[in-house]
């Protein structure tokens, strides 16, 4: 495994025995081995306990010799099995790679098939044992040692699930990398409940209830396993309860602390997929909302820059149907003098470079004046004030931000500007199709903007506004203008009234 799938993994103590475990050819079998013991060891010492070896005779005890050989070569064959388990899930280990993807659904079915195969082994051990140890005694008791013999092996089964469900847990997020959001319905948290329960206390408590119901065993006895089974029912229980909380608790509390940090604005979180349940699951898709907000986010941004702020929070606030009103709006249309010529005699990017300058500064003072830039259309741009966000007052802001566009362009020296302002009723919102289509304005409050703006290109102070912003702009922005005078337009009969800013250095 690779130096950054281990950093993932960020093992500890027991996690990096797991993964020894997973790593060493016997070290699965070795885990089976020790659960199937555990559940030997759970009816031996319970018939110590009762007192079976007291009701056998000297010569009975070839009988137990008999008992032997099932349990004997059920080990020996359940460690050639975990072997081959070993080498048929975790080959890919020794590859030092991913597995593939029918290797990570395989793994997930590991603990549910090595629980059913534990079970099937123990089953033919556990009706043979009871058969021949009830006749080797005068009670001939087979219905206690049968329910004593199948209460240990579903006690080992029930260990041996447990154990390897909590052995593979440090390679579930590798398997999550291959399959992304998975999850085994035998690794579900009821699941894990359910057994942690069967074990610690179920199990216990019902061979209390086979050793109470036996007749031949006496009270002396009785005490004896009573007190052993509810020491080992509370002792199992404690590290049952304390295995099943951490295991749940642990991924809850790292998941707050991710869900904190993304309702912060924290969308670079990621946490660990770290379990084949629900949780698992969860995990995953905390990491998947932090990467669809990331997107939305990018989306956002790169659709903000394209059509502006104010109509990407519209558009996306919006439904999927075309909008739009007719409101009272400040048109503002500059454009660039001789562009033709200047273009010819520069190289392409040096004159988009020297555009992509003065846009950015139509982009500042439009929006620092609570204005939208609707459109680029070459070298020439039209900005909105008004929609689609309104303004009590839209030409007091149109006026300020012209006269700053034109005194910063101006001081560049770069390039030559013209710049129109016209005010009047336009319909302002969506045009366009389901599939595509685009916030624009369309009025003659725009028409007027753009021939006005051909105009200025002939006024010394580089600016042309209608009489209707003027009258409707702020007294104090209004005493900056001064009244040029009638202009024709192109496309307008009646000529137009219009004004340009004062000139700063020629008296009144």
């Amino acid at each position: 495994m690779s130096d950054a799938k281990a950093a993932r993994l960020r093992p500890g103590a027991i996690t990096r025995l797991m993964l020894w475990s997973l790593r060493a050819r016997w070290g699965l079998a070795t885990v089976v081995i020790a659960a199937h013991l555990s559940g030997l060891a759970v009816i031996v010492t319970e018939l110590l306990l009762i007192g079976f070896p007291g009701r056998l005779d000297a010569d009975q005890l070839n009988g137990l010799l008999v008992v032997a050989i099932y349990p004997t070569l059920a080990f020996l064959i359940g460690i050639g099995l975990a072997i081959r388990d070993r080498d048929g899930y975790f080959a890919w280990l020794d590859r030092s790679g991913k597995p593939t993807p029918g290797e990570a659904r395989r793994l997930l079915h590991l603990p549910i098939a090595v629980t059913f195969r534990s079970l099937a082994m123990w089953a033919p051990g556990v009706l043979l044992s009871a058969i021949v140890l009830a006749r080797l005694t005068t009670e001939d008791d087979f219905t206690v040692l049968l329910a004593m013999f199948t209460i240990g092996g579903l006690e080992s089964a029930g260990l041996t699930y447990l154990i390897v469900d909590r052995l593979i847990r440090p390679v579930v997020p590798i398997v999550a990398g291959v399959l992304g959001a998975t999850m085994h319905w035998s690794s579900s948290v009821s699941v894990r409940v359910a057994l942690a329960w069967a074990v610690s206390g179920a199990m216990p408590l019902s061979a209390l209830i086979v050793v109470l119901a036996d007749p031949a065993t006496s009270y002396e006895h009785r005490i004896r396993t009573g007190i052993y089974l509810a020491a080992i029912s509370l002792a199992v229980g404690v590290l049952a309860t304390w295995a099943l909380s951490r295991a749940v608790a642990a991924p809850l509390r790292a998941l707050r602390i991710a869900v904190d940090r993304i309702t912060q604005g924290d969308l670079d979180v990621r946490v660990s997929v770290r379990s084949a349940s629900e949780i698992g699951r969860l995990e995953h898709s905390v990491n998947e909302m932090s990467a669809n907000l990331r997107e939305r986010l990018r989306m956002r941004d790169v659709f903000g820059r394209h059509v502006g702020e104010e109509v990407a929070e519209r558009a996306l606030a919006g439904g999927i149907d075309l909008t739009g009103d007719v409101r009272e709006v400040t048109a503002l249309f500059v454009d660039v003098t001789g562009s033709v010529a200047i273009s010819t005699g520069l190289p392409p990017q040096e004159f988009v470079a020297k555009l992509n300058r003065l846009m950015a500064t139509v982009v500042a003072a439009t929006e620092d004046n609570d204005g939208l830039v609707n459109k680029f259309e070459g070298d020439a741009a039209l900005c909105i004030f008004g929609a689609p966000i309104a303004l009590a007052d839209n030409a007091t802001p149109a006026l300020r931000a012209a006269r700053r566009i034109r005194d910063e362009i101006a001081a560049a020296g770069e390039l030559d500007i013209g710049i129109g302002v016209a005010r009047g009723r336009v319909f302002a919102g969506d045009l366009g199709t389901d599939t595509r289509r685009e916030y624009t304005v369309i009025g003659d409050a725009v028409n007027a903007a753009a021939r006005l703006t051909t105009r200025a290109k002939e006024v010394p102070r580089r600016i042309l506004v209608s009489q209707s912003v003027i009258e409707a702009a702020a007294d104090h922005e209004r005493e900056k203008w001064v009244k040029y005078g009638a202009v024709a337009l192109r496309g307008i009969t009646e000529p137009t009234s219009s004004w340009t800013d004062r000139d700063p250095g020629v008296s009144t």
